[in-house]
C-alpha cells in the first residue's frame, strides 16, 4: 500500500506541477552576458558516467547533458578548459582559469572560494566492499580502512565526521574500487549511479553495496568564482526550468532506466512488477555471484595451501640434510671414543685418574645430548601443530638455530640475539619457526651471492621485534614488489599472513648496507 500511495504522489507531481519554462533576465543580467561572452568551465575529466572527457576532448556524460541544457536556455557560450585529474580542475578553479565547476557538492572548504547554483541533481552515496562484508547499519561504529578521491566533498566530511575510519585517499573513482577488490582497502564511498555503472563497466563481480550512510548524500550543483555573484543568479534561473522529466531523460542514457508514461493504474503496476523484477534479478545476481566468488576463493585457499605444503617439503628437505651432518659429527666421535675404549682394554691400560679420557665420555655424552635435542626439534617442526601455545620468541629463534647448525657454522653466520623483553606470545609454534628459518637461511643465500661472511642482529624490544643483516639488501624494485604484496617470492608471503594471525605487521627496508625487517603491532 506504501508503494502505491507513493506511486500516485509522484504521479500528481509529475502530471500537475510544471516548474517556470520562461527565463527572464532583469537589465543587469542581459549586461553581463553581453559583457562576459564566453563561459570557462572546469570539470572532473574521470567520472563516469557523471561526465568525462573522451578520447576527442569531447565533455560527455550525464552533467554534459545538463550543462547543454542550461546553456540552450539562455544566450550564453560555455568553453571546456581541458585538464587531466579532479584536483588539477580544483586548482585551475582557485586560480580563477575557469569561472565554473560544472558537477560537485557544496562544502565549507569549498565556500572559501567558490558560491553555489541550487541543486541540479541528488543521488545517494553508498558504502561498497567486498562479497564477504557484513552489512554496515552505523559506519561511527567500525574500525576499518576506506578509499576515497582526493578534493572531494566526501573525503572532507568524513575525515571530519568519522575518526575511527583509515582514510585511504586516490586520485580517481576507479583506483578506489581497484583498491577494495585487492584486498588493500574495506570499503569506498560512491554514489549510488557510479557504484551501478562501475561495477557493470568492469565486471567486478567480488563487489557489493554494503551501507547507506544517512545525511551523506549527493546534492550536484554548479559552482561559480565568489567574485561573479551575478552568474549564480543567471544559473540559478535556467536550473529552475529543468523539469524531473528532462532529468530522467538524460540519467536513461547512460544507466539504461526506462520510463514510460501511461495512466496512473498503469503506471503503478509496472512500478511493482518491475520493482518485483529488479529485486529477483538483484536476489539472483548475488546468489550466483556469491556462489561464484566462493568456488574462486575455495580455489585459491587450495592454490596457496599447496605452495605452502611444497615450500615446507623443500625446507625439511634442507633440515634433513643439516640434520645428516650434525648426527655424522655425534656418531664420528662415538664410534672414536669406542675405538679408543677397545684399544685401551686390549693394552690393559688403567683408566683411573685419566682424565683426558673422562673429558672425552663427557664431550660424546653432550653430543648425543645434542643429537637428541636436534631431532626433537626436528620433529616438533615437521608436525603440523595447529594449537596455540605460549612460548619465548628468543626460545623458538634457538630452535631454529639448531635445527640448521651446520648451514650456520659452515657459512660462518654469527647470529647476535638482543632480549631486551623476555617477550611471550600465545601461537602457533612452528608457524613462527617457518619466520626465522626462512629469513636466516635468506641471509645465508645472499652472503654466498655476494661472498660476504654475514652477521645477523635480532632485537626483541616489548613492542616491536627488529631482524637485520650485513648482506648488501634488497634492489628497489623488489622492495617495491614487497610492499605492494606483489612479491613472486613464497616465503615472505607465508610471513606476512603468519603475522596476520597475530594482529601484527611487518616493514622491510635497506638500512647499513643490508635488510632491517621491523615485526610490529597493527591493526589487520
Amino acid at each position: 500500500m506504501k508503494i502505491i500511495y507513493l506511486c500516485i504522489c509522484l504521479l500528481f507531481v509529475y502530471l500537475f506541477f510544471t516548474p517556470l519554462q520562461n527565463i527572464i533576465l532583469n537589465e543587469k543580467e542581459i549586461s553581463y552576458l553581453e559583457t562576459k561572452k564566453i563561459i570557462t568551465m572546469c570539470i572532473d575529466p574521470n567520472w563516469e558516467p557523471f561526465e568525462k572527457i573522451n578520447k576527442d576532448g569531447i565533455h560527455e556524460g550525464i552533467s554534459a547533458d545538463l550543462i547543454k541544457l542550461i546553456k540552450n536556455k539562455l544566450p550564453i557560450d560555455i568553453e571546456l578548459i581541458h585538464t587531466k585529474t579532479w584536483d588539477e580542475s580544483i586548482q585551475f578553479s582557485k586560480e580563477k582559469k575557469c569561472d565554473i565547476l560544472s558537477f560537485l557538492n557544496k562544502t565549507s572548504t569549498r565556500n572559501e572560494w567558490l558560491i553555489f547554483t541550487k541543486p541540479i541533481f541528488t543521488d545517494p552515496n553508498v558504502l561498497v566492499g567486498r562479497n564477504d562484508k557484513s552489512y554496515i547499519e552505523d559506519i561511527s561504529k567500525v574500525n576499518l580502512s576506506i578509499a576515497l578521491q582526493t578534493q572531494t566533498a566526501m573525503i572532507e566530511k568524513f575525515s571530519k565526521d568519522f575518526p575511527n575510519l583509515t582514510i585511504i585517499p586516490t586520485q580517481t573513482e576507479d583506483e578506489a574500487f581497484k583498491l577494495v577488490e585487492e584486498y588493500k582497502a574495506d570499503l569506498t564511498l560512491r554514489s549510488m549511479i557510479v557504484t551501478a555503472y562501475t561495477i557493470k563497466k568492469n565486471g567486478l563481480y567480488n563487489l557489493k553495496i554494503i551501507g547507506e550512510p544517512k545525511g551523506y548524500e549527493n546534492n550536484l550543483r554548479i559552482g561559480i568564482r565568489n567574485d561573479e555573484p551575478i552568474l549564480r543568479d543567471i544559473l540559478d534561473k535556467a536550473i529552475l526550468t529543468i523539469t524531473q522529466k528532462d532529468i530522467d531523460n538524460i540519467v536513461n542514457k547512460y544507466i539504461t532506466i526506462v520510463v514510460e508514461k501511461k495512466t496512473t493504474f498503469t503506471i503503478a503496476l509496472w512500478i511493482l512488477v518491475v520493482l518485483i523484477f529488479i529485486i529477483f534479478i538483484i536476489l539472483l545476481w548475488n546468489y550466483l555471484l556469491n556462489k561464484k566468488v566462493k568456488i574462486e576463493l575455495k580455489k585459491n585457499k587450495e592454490q596457496q595451501l599447496k605452495l605452502i605444503e611444497q615450500k615446507r617439503k623443500a625446507q625439511i628437505g634442507e633440515l634433513l640434510g643439516n640434520i645428516s651432518h650434525q648426527w655424522k659429527n655425534g656418531l664420528t666421535q662415538i664410534s672414536s671414543l669406542n675405538l679408543e675404549m677397545i684399544l685401551m682394554y686390549k693394552l690393559n691400560q688403567n683408566l683411573n685418574n685419566n682424565k683426558e679420557f673422562y673429558q672425552r665420555l663427557e664431550d660424546t655424552e653432550n653430543a648425543i645430548k645434542f643429537m637428541v635435542e636436534t631431532m626433537d626439534t626436528f620433529l616438533q617442526y615437521y608436525k603440523e601443530e595447529k594449537k596455540y601455545i605460549t612460548f619465548r620468541i628468543k626460545e623458538n629463534i634457538e630452535q631454529v638455530m639448531r635445527l640448521i647448525d651446520i648451514e650456520i657454522k659452515n657459512s660462518n653466520l654469527k647470529i647476535d640475539i638482543i632480549n631486551n623483553f623476555d617477550l611471550k606470545i600465545s601461537a602457533n609454534s612452528n608457524e613462527w619457526m617457518h619466520i626465522w628459518l626462512n629469513l636466516i637461511t635468506n641471509t645465508i643465500k645472499a652472503s654466498k651471492t655476494h661472498n660476504i661472511i654475514p652477521k645477523v642482529k635480532i632485537v626483541i624490544n616489548e613492542n616491536n621485534i627488529i631482524y637485520a643483516d650485513n648482506c648488501k639488501g634488497l634492489e628497489e624494485k623488489i622492495l617495491k614488489k614487497i610492499k605492494n604484496g606483489t612479491q613472486d617470492g613464497l616465503g615472505l608471503r607465508m610471513t606476512k599472513k603468519i603475522l596476520e594471525k597475530n594482529n601484527l605487521l611487518f616493514n622491510i627496508e635497506n638500512f647499513n648496507n643490508g635488510i632491517k625487517i621491523i615485526f610490529y603491532q597493527g591493526v589487520i
